[in-house]
């Protein structure tokens, strides 16, 4: 007997059947996309980007083979004029030699690099028709490598461009860059790893820089045996740049918390804020320095400590390469780049010179007292890998526990009391803070927001540390 169905009848049994189907984008006809995650205020995500990195005694012989492998055969090497005369350097070229790599040397990479350094060693790379890089020394020579592979493939780019904004305009890269080898001889920086890259933007007398996750080195060869040719107070000051890696990728805004969400995930920045995996590697970076950077300090040939100090430095540079660095790195831009006559003693350079770990590490203190608040456990919990005894403390003292720890390290250290040993005085206070506002990339990246008055506070608390 047939069925008759009024319109009606229809209409209800098809929302029927509707409502029981699949809902999942891959079989049902009704999924639509929802637009939740264009209204977000905050990021919902985080990236994880850092090079791939060979360790070991002796690595650095291998270079020749790793560009033959690739096919390289018109190589780019970048240093300095110390390390050209050094093993470090040596022994790539020998490398490369025994491989039958062509290369050009570039050794007039400027320690502590400027914007005019970086365009001159822009312009070498652009003329050499290269297709690899290689950079051999510290961060100096890593970031100037990276901003010089950047550039060279961007061959119409103002240099602008790609400069962190608001400084610059801070374009995403699209180009493809050149491979990149990093051949780190200082256990600092970590710039093995990431997509940065500083300089000095003499304009205004600060430092600023490129980040983007295109320019990390295609491999990182750590190399323990070049650490022993690092005088002792060259160790020191790039140590300091491992531990406040550490402890401010650590302390960190969450990376949920981070605010804009982007539109783009090419628009996510490299620096994302504190999250898990991040949080893994700063972590374990601060026990090894912990453990080992006294050591590495004071005995030039403790094999077992520098190298310790070389890995650190890599677990660091993994750390902040994603989560980033917040207070200590933004203010510590201005403190180096206004250096007036101070001389950093064990740098053979010609200008005056506030190396970059040192010029972060006078502030923390002061930063750390700063920022406890907002994340106590996390202050108390660095304080106790430092040393300190925190199994009484209490969250609203996590501040000065931490700021106490640190201050004991920097003086069994011999690190000059604060910002008055190295030039400066409470007149050049409103100075610094205008270098430092514009250094947004990372001082949003506090875990406790500040103006003008808070940042005047803290170089004045930082002028004496002891």
């Amino acid at each position: 007997m047939a069925v008759t169905l009024r319109v009606d009848q229809v209409v209800q049994l098809l929302k029927a059947l509707r409502l029981a189907s699949c809902r999942c984008p891959a079989h049902s006809h009704a999924y639509t996309a929802t637009a939740e995650a264009s209204k977000r205020q905050t990021d919902y995500a985080f990236e994880m980007a850092c090079s791939n990195i060979r360790y070991g005694e002796g690595v650095t012989q291998e270079i020749g083979m790793d560009l033959q492998n690739i096919g390289a055969r018109n190589v780019c090497v970048m240093t300095d004029k110390n390390l050209s005369r050094l093993p470090p350097v040596r022994a790539v070229l020998d490398s490369l030699v025994s491989s039958k790599i062509n290369f050009k040397l570039y050794d007039d990479v400027r320690v502590e690099p400027t914007d005019t350094s970086f365009k001159n060693a822009i312009a070498f790379a652009r003329s050499g028709g290269f297709d690899a890089y290689v950079a051999v020394g510290g961060g100096s020579v890593m970031d100037t490598c990276k901003a010089s592979n950047l550039y060279s493939a961007s061959p119409d780019a103002d240099f602008l461009d790609f400069v962190n904004a608001p400084i610059g305009k801070g374009m995403p890269v699209t180009a493809t860059l050149k491979p990149l080898i990093a051949v780190p001889t200082t256990a600092g920086t970590g710039s093995e790893t990431t997509g940065v890259a500083i300089f000095d933007y003499e304009p205004l007398k600060a430092k600023t820089g490129i980040a983007s996750r295109a320019m990390k080195p295609t491999l990182g060869l750590v190399d323990p045996l070049h650490t022993l040719h690092m005088p002792r107070r060259v160790c020191a000051n790039s140590g300091f740049d491992v531990l406040c890696h550490a402890l401010e990728s650590y302390t960190a805004l969450p990376y949920h918390q981070r605010s804009p969400c982007p539109s783009n995930p090419i628009n996510r920045p490299a620096y994302q804020g504190s999250n898990p995996i991040s949080d893994v590697w700063s972590i374990h970076a601060l026990k090894i320095v912990a453990k080992y950077m006294k050591r590495a300090v004071r005995q030039q040939d403790d094999l077992e400590a520098r190298s310790s100090m070389h890995l650190a430095s890599v677990f660091a540079g993994i750390g902040f390469g994603n989560a980033g660095v917040h207070l200590c790195h933004g203010m510590s831009y201005p403190i180096a780049g206004m250096v007036k006559n101070y001389r950093a003693k064990d740098y053979n350079v010609d200008h005056p010179i506030l190396p970059h770990g040192l010029s972060v590490v006078l502030t923390s203190p002061a930063v750390f007292t700063f920022t406890a608040a907002m994340c106590p456990e996390r202050h108390l919990e660095a304080a106790a890998i430092l040393g300190a005894d925190v199994s009484q403390a209490k969250r609203a003292d996590a501040g000065s526990i931490l700021a106490d720890t640190l201050r004991a390290l920097l003086f069994d250290l011999n690190v000059e009391d604060g910002l008055s040993a190295v030039g400066y005085s409470s007149q050049d206070i409103p100075a610094l803070v205008k270098g430092t506002l514009p250094q947004e990339r990372v001082t949003k990246l506090s875990p406790r927001p500040q103006n003008e008055e808070d940042l005047a506070a803290l170089f004045e608390a930082s002028m004496r540390i002891y």
